[in-house]
């Protein structure tokens, strides 16, 4: 299956659809991605960007809401927070603090730009 999000003119995704891998196919088999974002484009018009479930290029799964930078060739989430800062090299947002503690439940709290203990973990 080939995902595509469909992008507005701000390069907003609002939705993403799949196609079979046979209507993404050249001649040859090969699947191409213009073959699908004309597919997109002739059945349903707008402007289509294909997208990656195992997130194999393009970053990240593509979602609504998402952006895509054409800079970077990304498909980048809303940023959570004002103080979390865009990790260049996975296109995610890293808080400007680390999480404290694997095995315990952290919540991010803006006001004090720190992770907030919520629970210690699961107890047996």
């Amino acid at each position: 299956m080939a995902y595509f999000a469909e992008i507005d003119d701000s390069n907003i995704v609002l939705r993403v659809l799949v196609l079979s891998d046979k209507d993404t196919q050249d001649e040859n088999g090969t699947e191409v991605e213009e073959i699908g974002q004309e597919y997109f484009h002739n059945s349903l018009g707008g402007t289509w960007i294909q997208t990656s479930k195992s997130n194999a290029f393009r970053k990240n799964y593509a979602g609504s809401g998402f952006t895509y930078d054409e800079t970077r060739d990304a498909f980048i989430l809303p940023q959570p927070f004002d103080s979390w800062i865009l990790n260049e090299d996975t296109c995610q947002w890293d808080a400007p603090t680390a999480y404290p503690d694997e095995s315990k439940v952290y919540r991010w709290n803006e006001d004090t730009t720190s992770w907030d203990l919520i629970s210690d973990g699961w107890e047996e």
